[in-house]
């Protein structure tokens, strides 16, 4: 009998319960609490699904997206909540555009949110990274401490980055915090004593802050990779107060174990990458630029170049720039002139307040012997921006000079107001103008620099010493009657006997009246009462009078000469190794020297007689002989000995024919 057939599944679906919104919210907020955000974002579509528009629905997506670094599709479910409801997310859009670096969209995004504590914050950060750090920091101030916690970390920043550092400390003391408090206040608050150049200060406040950070972070719990990741920061900024201070051996392994170990943060590791680099100068170019190369990404878009993972936004200006003009300095050491070109190119669009790019843009046109071109770009750059161009102003006083154009040299030194009137400016631009031939221009800055001297109220004045300089260079042009009425002035203001000297040696060349009247004032130098005037102009000169028993006696340079003479020391001869003076042997031969040929002993091989016995007929030799006087006596004498090889061939040529004929 065959077994009855199983009983078929039933084929409708058992129906499955809905779940509650309560349900959903629960699961949503579980999610959150363990960081799941990619759960959250799921359950948050369940929820919009049963209730559109669900405000807190719509938060907690964008919020979990954010939280997930899905920065675009938090945009879109910002853009999408905008269409469906009247949730306003303005400052989530504010912060992921902040977050693609779109700075200026995210201020735009931010107004009319400047009530609440998170905007007015979010605002300050926006205001930090785009360079404004003065506005940063009035926003910090304005607000109360107890709005925030740890406000005075990113106030002392703030401070720092916008150039502010002297307030740092009067900032501390009306918060009443210490900057030991926490390790990133010790580390901010260090970084401020560096930018002061107070760098044995800033050193022991960091290596507080090392011990204070690793205490906090073992309490956490954390590992021991980990504490040195979050503490990376501080080691790179030790190793930079080393370099600074010129422990370059301690500096560099620093660096190096930091680079090797790579427990590091991104841009601490790119700093330390810098650091080494610039260290090293240019011993290693090749490391070097395998190096930068990894930091360094070239695109397609508008932007030619930027740092790799995102270092953009980790990195401040400052730091950027550096990366990015050792990366130059490299390339022109290495002579790869088309890179350097393409990068120097990009340069002032990325950096359009800096100087940097247009020295750069310099220095490619110096190294390839363009100097002219490169002083027309600092040039127009200093004629554009006055106020900043001191800098640009002094690199094209040293590409000019250095090129062979002094007074292009000396008229950008001129243009320079604050260092105009120092000595060293002075002597600079005065050296410069006599260089290119204009001695009038020389004369003129010194004027200048004493009329300035004259009037200023300064405790460190400089008048002497200009006038001083300024005699002699009249002196030496020529121009004796000002430099006389210099050097007179400088005698009756300084009373300098340099002055007198100058005076006196001045006015001998017009006024011998006045030059003997000024010579009286001259104080006697001791022991030279009984010197011979005549005697002494017909020596070579005088020995210096020392105090003693001997003073008053002065020897002529042809006596001492003599004694010194007298005390010749003799030196032993110094013989070969193994050579015993005492039983010296034979004496060697004195020709051995010379040549072989030139020596008496020489005595010349004998001729070969049997090279003159050649057989043939009678007459045959007489012949040859004859043939070849006449040879001899037609051809010019040859020192090397020519005519008598040209014989001997011959000679050969007749003893081979007169064997023939013998044979027959």
């Amino acid at each position: 009998m065959a077994p009855k057939p199983k009983e078929k599944a039933k084929a409708s679906a058992v129906a499955i319960p809905a779940i509650s919104i309560e349900d959903l919210f629960t699961s949503l907020n579980r999610h959150i609490q363990r960081s799941e955000y990619e759960q959250a974002v799921k359950v948050s579509d369940q929820i919009l699904a049963a209730a559109p528009g669900d405000e807190d629905a719509i938060r907690c997506k964008v919020v979990a997206l954010v939280k997930a670094d899905s920065i675009e599709e938090a945009l879109v479910a910002i853009k999408d909540s905008r269409k469906k409801g009247s949730v306003d997310l303005s400052f989530f859009k504010a912060y992921c555009l902040y977050r693609q670096n779109k700075l200026e969209e995210a201020l735009e995004s931010l107004k009319g949110q400047e009530g609440s504590t998170e905007s007015i914050l979010l605002e300050s950060q926006i205001l930090y990274r785009l360079g404004k750090m003065g506005a940063s920091v009035d926003i910090y101030q304005k607000l109360p401490k107890s709005t925030i916690d740890s406000l005075e970390i990113n106030l002392v920043a703030g401070l720092v980055s916008a150039g502010r550092s002297s307030e740092v400390q009067g900032t501390l003391d009306s918060l009443r915090v210490k900057a030991t408090s926490s390790f990133e206040l010790a580390y901010n608050t260090a970084c401020s004593l560096i930018e002061r150049e107070k760098y044995k200060d800033a050193e022991q406040l960091l290596l507080s802050a090392r011990r204070i950070g690793q205490e906090a972070l073992m309490e956490e719990n954390l590992a021991d990779d980990d504490v040195e990741i979050e503490l990376a920061p501080i080691a790179v900024q030790i190793a930079y107060v080393q370099q600074i201070l010129g422990n370059t051996q301690e500096a560099v392994a620093s660096y190096t174990d930091l680079v090797k170990r790579n427990l590091a943060d991104e841009s601490s590791l790119a700093v330390a990458v810098n650091n080494l680099i610039a260290l090293k100068g240019p011993k290693d170019v090749s490391d070097g630029l395998r190096k930068l190369d990894k930091l360094i990404e070239k695109s397609d878009g508008p932007e030619k170049f930027q740092l790799a993972r995102g270092l953009d936004l980790k990195l401040s200006q400052k730091q950027r720039e550096a990366i990015y003009t050792n990366r130059v300095l490299l390339l022109l050491h290495s002579n790869k002139m088309d890179q350097a070109r393409e990068l120097v190119s990009a340069l002032p669009a990325m950096f359009p307040g800096s100087l940097m790019p247009v020295l750069l843009q310099a220095a490619v046109h110096v190294r390839e012997n363009k100097a002219a071109k490169a002083e027309e770009i600092l040039g127009q750059y200093a004629d554009k921006f006055p106020d900043r161009s001191k800098v640009i102003l002094l690199a094209r006083a040293q590409v000019a000079a250095a090129a062979g154009h002094p007074q292009i040299a000396a008229d950008s030194l001129e243009k320079i107001p604050d260092i105009q009137h120092k000595p060293a400016t002075v002597a600079t631009i005065v050296s410069l103008k006599e260089r290119a031939g204009d001695t009038d221009g020389a004369d003129a800055v010194f004027d200048s620099a004493i009329k300035w001297w004259s009037n200023a109220m300064t405790e460190d004045n400089k008048l002497n010493t200009i006038m001083q300089e300024a005699a002699a260079f009249k002196l030496r042009h020529g121009r004796k009657e000002e430099a006389a009425r210099l050097y007179e002035q400088l005698v009756k203001s300084h009373g300098s006997i340099e002055a007198l000297v100058g005076l006196i040696q001045t006015a001998a060349h017009g006024d011998i009246e006045k030059a003997e009247a000024y010579e009286k004032q001259l104080k006697p130098l001791p022991g030279l009462k009984a010197i011979d005037v005549d005697s002494l102009e017909k020596t070579s000169g005088a020995k210096h009078a020392e105090k003693g028993p001997n003073a008053g006696v002065t020897e002529t340079y042809e006596a001492k000469s003599k004694d010194k003479a007298k005390k010749k020391r003799k030196r032993k001869p110094k013989y070969p190794k193994g050579f015993d003076p005492a039983n010296p042997g034979p004496p060697p031969d004195p020709e051995r020297w010379l040549p072989k040929r030139e020596r008496s002993s020489y005595r010349p091989k004998r001729k070969d007689k049997r090279a003159a016995q050649v057989r043939g007929s009678q007459g045959a030799v007489a012949k040859e002989a004859a043939s070849n006087s006449d040879t001899k006596s037609n051809q010019p004498a040859n020192p090397k000995g020519g005519s008598q090889n040209a014989s001997t061939v011959q000679s050969k040529a007749s003893s081979k024919s007169s064997r023939k004929k013998s044979r027959k």
